[in-house]
Parts: C-alpha cells; structure tokens; sequence
C-alpha cells in the first residue's frame, strides 16, 4: 500500500503546473506544517492575471505531510504566485521564484 505522501507525489507529478526559463520542468517539495488541511493550490506566473485550475483536484494535503510539485507550462518566467485554500477557509498568496526553489514550507 502506497503511503499518502507517495500518492501525493504521483498525483502532483501528473498535474502540468508551470514552467521557468527555457521551458524546463521544475519540481519542488511541497509540505504542510500549517496545523489546517490544505485543500485547494493555485499557481499562476506573476505577469498572469489569472490563476490556473486547482492543482490538487480532489486531493487533499493533511498537515503534516507532503508531495512533490511539477511546474511544466511552458512559461519563461520564474517568478510565479500561488494561492492556498486552508480547511477553516482561510487563503493564503506568496510570490515565489520557482526556478530557484527546492522546497516550500507551509507554516
């Protein structure tokens, strides 16, 4: 039986998220230590005005664990916000330079 961070990793790494400079894959750790069940994450490049779809899907993301996303659109650009929906409704936006992350820590 596959472990809810390795279902996560798959389910992350078959969703397209975006991409940076030169159109390459970018992959980055994602964790949840926000104390509230991650239930919605958005993406979009920071030139974008538009979010794209929930990444999660029918996903969730329990605090406490984790999952690896793929950015794979296309885009040349690296800087990207994000959008987070938490389970007691609250969301969070950070802007984040994707070409240069190996990890995002929810706290």
């Amino acid at each position: 039986m596959l472990s809810m961070k390795h279902l996560l990793s798959a389910a992350f790494a078959t969703v397209a998220f975006a991409a940076p400079a030169l159109a390459q894959d970018i992959a980055y750790e994602l964790y949840n230590d926000s104390g509230y069940t991650l239930m919605e994450f958005y993406t979009s490049p920071l030139n974008d005005n538009n979010w794209g779809a929930d990444i999660l899907g029918a996903q969730v993301v329990p605090s406490g664990t984790g999952g690896v996303v793929t950015i794979t659109d296309g885009s040349d650009q690296c800087a990207y916000d994000i959008r987070m929906v938490f389970d007691d409704g609250t969301e969070t936006l950070d802007s984040v330079d994707i070409c240069e992350l190996g990890s995002y820590n929810i706290n």
